[in-house]
């Protein structure tokens, strides 16, 4: 136990170290020429160098935030941003899909073509079964890349037992118990596989989370790019790689979104009923009720 305790405060500690070496030396896990450099990358992006770094940045974001309210609800502020602009995005691949399958199903039905190109000034040609299965990926991106927004939205489903129920303080007690036991965990957790996941299928030799850097490093000198490019089926979508890569960022934005939560949840619970949905941007669409609602807070 004693161990265990002194492993995390060392940790704490060279986070700083850690983070202001990485940032002072950039040429040693950005420049991709490098080999070494490219698997130092790898290796640090679901490493416990990095996790203690962005547990540091919390604890650290956490105490300023309690000592000062004005700039929690800043950072709550900036992050909900990024969430309801990047899922605003994305969400526009929903009317991409549809309208490309529209596309596909008339020119097969009517043209019975074998073939399509899309495309401005330079048109991609490519089997029709290759765009067919490309709608996954926009499907994939409205998912991955629209779910924190749509938290943020009060869009999610949630399973109530007695919550409704429960007293306005003791709402956002659960709230914050939630987050920091169960989302902020299983954001970490996902990435780690998902990380790893995603550069064994664009590297060879094969990183794994098993590894050393030193043992990696060593891996390095036979480094190369080895991108998947293989379809579920003949001519069809080959860059699969894609959505490892939204993982990712789905883990990413939730991990990002859980934090928010946590913060939003705890500033209401101290300021009482009247801050819920405090500065909360909700997208709010033909009711001029909820349009007001919005404008008031």
């Amino acid at each position: 136990m004693l161990d265990a305790v002194v492993w995390v405060i060392s940790n704490i500690g060279l986070a700083f170290y850690n983070l202001g070496y990485a940032v002072t030396h950039p040429q040693l896990w950005l420049n991709w020429s490098d080999k070494e450099a490219l698997m130092r990358f790898i290796y640090y992006g679901a490493s416990v160098e990095l996790f203690f770094v962005v547990f540091v940045a919390f604890l650290i974001v956490t105490a300023i935030g309690f000592w000062r309210n004005s700039f929690l609800w800043g950072v709550v502020r900036v992050f909900e941003t990024i969430s309801n602009t990047i899922g605003r995005v994305a969400a526009w691949a929903g009317l991409i899909m549809v309208l490309q399958q529209i596309v596909i199903i008339f020119m097969q039905r009517v043209f019975a073509v074998a073939e399509l190109g899309f495309g401005f000034g330079k048109v991609v040609t490519l089997p029709v079964s290759w765009w067919s299965e490309e709608l996954k990926l926009y499907n994939a991106m409205v998912v991955s890349l629209c779910i924190a927004w749509t938290f943020v939205q009060g869009g999610h489903v949630r399973v109530d037992l007695f919550y409704s129920q429960a007293r306005f303080r003791t709402k956002k007690v659960i709230d914050m118990f939630g987050a920091l036991v169960f989302m902020i965990p299983a954001a970490t957790i996902i990435w780690l596989y998902s990380w790893f996941f995603l550069w064994r299928h664009l590297v060879v030799p094969k990183p794994s989370a098993s590894e050393t850097l030193d043992r990696l490093l060593m891996k390095s000198r036979a480094l190369r790019w080895n991108v998947e490019t293989i379809g579920f089926s003949p001519n069809g979508f080959n860059a699969y790689f894609l959505f490892k890569v939204l993982l990712c960022l789905f883990t990413a934005l939730m991990f990002l979104q859980a934090v928010t939560f946590f913060y939003r949840s705890y500033l209401e619970w101290k300021e009482g009923p009247e801050s819920e949905g405090k500065h909360l941007d909700r997208d709010v669409i033909g009711d001029p009720t909820a349009e007001l609602v919005a404008d008031i807070h």
